[in-house]
C-alpha cells in the first residue's frame, strides 16, 4: 500500500541527506486511552464512549506496516505561467520546484506541501518497522534519527534537539503532555 505523508523543508533536507530514518506522529485517540501497545503496528483503544463505532479497538497505524511506501509530501511551486491553476490541474510531468532544495530567487507562488500530488513527489520510503511509544520515550539514537543534524553530537545533545523540534512544530504544552506517537521506521527507495 502507498500514503501520503508531510515532511517540513528541514526534515526533507535531513531526507535527502540520509540522515533521517525515523518520524514520530501522535496517535490520535479522540478521547481514547491507550490499553495496550504489544500490537506494535496496532493500539488497543478504550473508549470513554461504549456507543462509538472506535470503542474499544484495535487500531492500526495509519502510516502503514512495514513493505509499505509513504511518498512525501512538500512545499512546492509551479512555473509562473501555472500560477492560476489549482494544484489538481496542474499536468503530470510539469517541471516543479521544491522549497527544501531551491536556491534560485524569490517570488515563487510557494504552495503547501498537503497540496502536492502524487507526480511532484521525489521522495518516496519504504516502512521498515512500526511501534507504539511515549513521546518522551525517545532515546538518544532514536533522536539522531530523527534528522539531528549534528554529525557527532556531545551526549544529549540529539534528544534536545529533537524536543524543541517537536516543541517548535507541535507547541510547548505537547512536549509536556508525552503523548503516545507512532514510531516510524523507514529507508529511503527510488520510486
Amino acid at each position: 500500500m502507498e500514503r501520503p505523508i508531510l515532511f517540513s523543508a528541514p526534515m526533507v533536507r535531513a531526507l535527502l541527506a540520509g540522515t533521517k530514518t525515523q518520524t514520530r506522529r501522535v496517535v490520535k485517540l479522540r478521547g481514547a486511552e491507550v490499553i495496550d501497545e504489544r500490537g506494535w503496528q496496532t493500539v488497543f483503544l478504550r473508549s470513554p464512549w461504549p456507543w462509538s463505532p472506535e470503542a474499544d479497538a484495535w487500531v492500526p497505524c495509519p502510516y502503514g506496516a512495514p513493505g509499505d511506501r509513504l511518498w512525501v509530501r512538500e512545499t512546492w511551486a509551479a512555473p509562473h505561467d501555472r500560477d492560476h491553476l489549482r494544484p489538481r490541474e496542474i499536468p503530470n510531468g510539469t517541471r516543479i520546484h521544491h522549497r527544501a532544495s531551491w536556491e534560485g530567487p524569490s517570488g515563487l507562488l510557494w504552495r503547501p506541501s498537503i497540496h502536492m500530488p502524487r507526480w511532484a513527489s521525489r521522495i518516496t520510503l519504504e516502512v521498515t518497522g512500526v511501534r507504539v511509544e511515549r513521546l518522551q520515550a525517545i532515546s538518544e539514537e532514536d533522536a539522531k534519527a530523527e534528522g539531528c543534524p549534528f554529525d557527532e553530537p556531545p551526549p544529549g545533545k540529539p534528544w534536545a534537539w529533537f524536543r524543541k523540534l517537536w516543541m517548535d512544530i507541535n507547541g510547548a504544552e505537547s512536549w509536556a503532555s508525552n503523548p503516545w506517537v507512532w514510531v516510524v521506521e523507514f529507508k529511503r527507495v527510488t520510486p
